[in-house]
């Protein structure tokens, strides 16, 4: 069921319509004709979790455990290899479950030897199970995904979440990686950044709305349900990023995801206050309609036009980049205030 599902996954995003906001498009970062840089110093450069990688973006979660998604995680792998970025495979319950679906996670380790590869499971997950995740591959750090709505409009998904603060506190007391918890495109407000930040959690990827919506991916394979009233629910991903900058706290590593397709999103994510930012449902475009080439020249403009945007803002770095005046108006005003 779990292999049936996860490729069902896929078909259904290159299926979805429903176009949610970042409220990225409600962001002002003004124009700097004056600027006296030259394009070829501008240094997108980063480190992370003592690896150092070319720009803040990495390939967020996506597929794993079928023979549909070797190829998938493999063609990902080589351009994170490439482009010298990080990369998070999908949940890998479906390999602890089945010791034989394991070949589409381990893969990605054996193809990027060196590089910063992240393990994938539920928030829910036990400590052993983080574990053997993580020893799968070889991790760097491990994803906690918290994807309550798509598990309650999800026909076989899990419905009790009792323990999930509990459960988030023992494992950021006991792994001896690093944490990085993630929405799954319904986003983490401040206040659920807030409560986070005191069970111990010091790497958070907002994943707001505006990118891949699975309430309408779990919708589409439920036709003896109706779930489209929930296809707008969640936190749109730049207000996300406002209210958890408003926590100020300077040990809090934020990951902007959540409908993080251009440059321009990566700019206006980096100002607002993410450390780094990912992205996974317009390179699965990318890949499955153009092809490998397609998708590495993808994340190849990702950067080069990034640093375009820093030489037009007069930075020259990522940390003078954070330093950016911005305003925001329209609707992300009207929530944020």
């Amino acid at each position: 069921m779990r292999k049936s599902r996860k490729q069902e996954h896929i078909e259904n995003y290159l299926m979805s319509s429903y176009k949610g906001s970042t409220l990225f498009e409600n962001v002002y970062v003004e124009h700097n004709a004056l600027s006296n840089k030259n394009l070829e110093d501008i240094d997108t450069s980063m480190e992370l979790f003592g690896k150092k990688i070319s720009f803040p973006f990495m390939i967020n979660a996506i597929t794993g455990g079928t023979d549909f998604a070797n190829e998938i995680n493999e063609n990902l792998a080589k351009i994170a290899l490439e482009e010298n970025i990080p990369m998070a495979v999908g949940s890998q319950k479906i390999a602890l479950d089945d010791k034989d679906a394991d070949k589409s996670f381990k893969l990605v380790r054996n193809v990027n030897k060196d590089g910063l590869i992240f393990a994938n499971l539920s928030a829910m997950a036990s400590l052993e199970e983080c574990k053997e995740a993580i020893a799968m591959i070889d991790a760097d750090a491990i994803q906690l995904h918290l994807n309550l709505a798509q598990e309650f409009v999800m026909a076989e998904g899990d419905k009790n979440f009792k323990n999930l603060s509990a459960n988030i506190k023992e494992l950021a007391a006991s792994l001896d990686k690093p944490i990085i918890v993630k929405e799954v495109g319904t986003g983490i407000s401040g206040k659920v950044g807030q409560e986070l930040y005191d069970l111990g959690i010091r790497n958070i990827d907002v994943a707001g709305t505006g990118g891949t919506n699975f309430i309408e991916i779990e919708n589409l394979r439920n036709s003896d349900k109706d779930y489209s009233d929930f296809f707008c629910w969640g936190v749109p991903t730049a207000l996300a990023l406002l209210e958890i900058k408003d926590l100020e706290k300077d040990d809090l590593f934020v990951i902007s995801s959540g409908g993080v397709k251009k440059p321009s999103d990566i700019l206006k994510s980096l100002v607002l206050g993410a450390d780094m930012c990912a992205g996974s449902g317009e390179l699965i475009n990318y890949l499955l309609r153009g092809g490998y080439e397609s998708a590495l020249a993808y994340v190849k403009g990702l950067k080069e036009n990034l640093r375009i945007y820093m030489a037009l803002l007069n930075v020259d770095n990522l940390k003078d980049l954070k330093k950016v005046e911005y305003k925001i108006f329209g609707k992300l005003k009207n929530l944020y205030y």
